[in-house]
């Protein structure tokens, strides 16, 4: 398949003005897309090996070298680059219903007292393709009565359209047809089997259906706990291990700065006395209750100037 061409001049004449064409082969791109590239040496005339998918590769690039005959040989290099563009190659695969030899077929049971609107199933299915041509559409391609059931043509879901009779049929038949929005459109096709039962056992096959997703759920549910419990422990320990070392720092704190049992929080005291014609004041750290005053002491004492003018003294 041709990909692309090249063309180079060279303004010598002779055999000096003949190019041959090569890819640029080297270990940087020797497990690249290049080794599916072949190119005619001279006619620049680019093939692919293989076909390329879009949804794997989008585009690469790769270098060609054009050199002359010449001697010394003369040579130039380009860089191509390649974009895929995207073609509708992918056909719609139907992951629901899908029976044990692969075909897709599946059986619905439902009650016969259901009202309209019912679900009674979803076909599901997925295309390959990116973009439009993997949008997906629903049709019913055929059932056994069209006032029974109805599909929607974008989500695939199948729902009933009326209430069951008693001369209704017991069973019925639909094929589904999904198909994609390419040009040329891919499709593939569903049968879903609706079998209409009494309520009892309607119910009886769905509480064997309840019973399996129960346990199923019973199993998460146990392990769901077990990791909530364990998570709760560790969140426990550390806020205790936390309290315990706040409460080791307060106590060292407060016995570090612990003040002494006989001071009251004031740094010091006076007491004020007159002697004559001059007047003392002792300034001194105040004492508590029992302390005593010891008399002709002149420690800490401070002597003030008389109101009158008379010179005073001050002694520490």
């Amino acid at each position: 398949m041709s990909v692309f061409y090249l063309t180079a001049s060279d303004r010598d004449e002779g055999d000096n003005a003949l190019i041959s064409y090569n890819i640029l082969r080297d270990a940087v791109y020797a497990n690249s897309v290049t080794s599916f590239l072949s190119i005619n040496s001279e006619t620049g005339d680019i093939s692919a090996l293989k076909s390329f998918d879009f949804e794997t590769l989008k585009t690469f690039q790769f270098q060609v070298v054009a050199t002359d005959s010449g001697t010394p040989s003369l040579s130039s290099n380009v860089t191509v680059n390649v974009f895929i563009l995207d073609q509708n190659d992918n056909a719609p695969v139907i992951l629901y219903p899908v029976s044990s030899n692969g075909s897709a077929e599946g059986v619905e049971e439902i009650p016969r007292n259901v009202n309209a609107g019912h679900l009674v199933t979803k076909v599901r299915a997925y295309d390959a393709d990116i973009g439009y041509n993997g949008w997906l559409l629903f049709s019913l391609q055929d059932v056994t009565d069209h006032s029974l059931f109805g599909l929607d043509r974008y989500t695939g879901q199948i729902r009933t359209l009326r209430s069951f009779t008693e001369t209704d049929e017991a069973e019925h038949k639909l094929v589904i047809l999904v198909k994609d929005n390419g040009n040329v459109s891919l499709s593939a096709t569903a049968t879903v089997l609706v079998k209409v039962v009494e309520p009892k056992e309607a119910f009886a096959a769905s509480d064997v259906k309840s019973a399996t997703k129960d346990e199923e759920e019973n199993n998460v549910t146990f392990y769901l706990m077990i990791t909530l419990g364990s998570v709760s422990t560790l969140f426990l320990i550390s806020i205790i291990v936390l309290i315990a070392m706040q409460c080791s720092k307060t106590t060292d704190y407060t016995s570090k700065y612990l003040q002494e049992t006989n001071y009251d929080g004031t740094l010091c005291h006076s007491i004020q006395y007159r002697s004559g014609d001059k007047r003392y004041m002792l300034v001194g750290p105040r004492m508590s209750i029992g302390s005593t005053i010891v008399p002709g002491s002149h420690a800490n004492t401070l002597v003030l100037p008389d109101r009158r003018g008379t010179s005073g003294e001050v002694r520490l």
